[in-house]
């Protein structure tokens, strides 16, 4: 079996704030590696690298002052979307593509509507996307592998709606590397609500985008 590419930094979209998730307008870059951290400052700008109370090795974060990133996905594989259910034990209950679970039996919940998904899902009694993104910084592809990971249910709506999967798979087939350039966005969202709980009101959200460039 081959052994996976070790990451060398994660982006993140957002940070804990007295106990509370916080989203940024700007990318946030967390890794191990001071020299990595010192690279991304170099290339994306913002806060110089700094610790942080991280759970894992990535103890150094960079606040970068860009919300769009051009990057470079080494094929299919590159993207990973699941749909998973966690218990309040933090044990997996539920894992699966949204049609079939991991086990090969059907998904219960396969013939509900995205709206009954995510409603579900809110209640904590329905799974949530774990979207996977690995991939290099263009220009600076030896810098290392990058992860991104997310449960955004926009960029899971987004994934399906531009059939991004079909699209990594035809460039990649059309390139002789097997590489796809790609930009990896957080966009703001502003609406007023027209119905439910918040009807009348503004919503205003970041949402984590993947566009496709084409063959690289």
């Amino acid at each position: 079996m081959r052994r996976e590419t070790p990451v060398v930094g994660r982006f993140r979209s957002g940070r804990q704030l007295d106990g509370r998730a916080v989203a940024s307008k700007e990318w946030r870059i967390t890794t191990g590696d001071p020299e990595v951290a010192d690279k991304v400052y170099d290339l994306l700008g913002g806060d110089k690298p700094q610790e942080w109370a991280a759970k894992g090795e990535d103890n150094l974060e960079v606040f970068t002052a860009t919300s769009e990133v051009e990057i470079i996905l080494d094929g299919p594989k590159s993207l990973r979307q699941k749909m998973v259910l966690w218990s309040r034990a933090g044990k997996l209950v539920q894992s699966g593509d949204g049609q079939v679970l991991d086990d090969g039996t059907p998904d219960p919940d396969a013939a509900l509507s995205f709206q009954e998904r995510k409603a579900k899902a809110r209640d904590g009694i329905g799974a949530e996307p774990q979207i996977e993104v690995y991939f290099r910084i263009a220009g600076e592809e030896e810098l290392g592998l990058f992860k991104f990971q997310t449960g955004s249910w926009s960029l899971a709506s987004d994934l399906v709606y531009n059939k991004t999967e079909e699209e990594i798979e035809d460039y990649a087939a059309d390139s002789e590397s097997g590489k796809v350039k790609a930009i990896l966005k957080l966009e703001p969202v502003e609406f007023t609500a027209k119905n439910g709980p918040r009807a009348g009101q503004l919503v205003s959200y970041v949402k984590p985008s993947l566009i496709i460039r084409g063959a690289a």
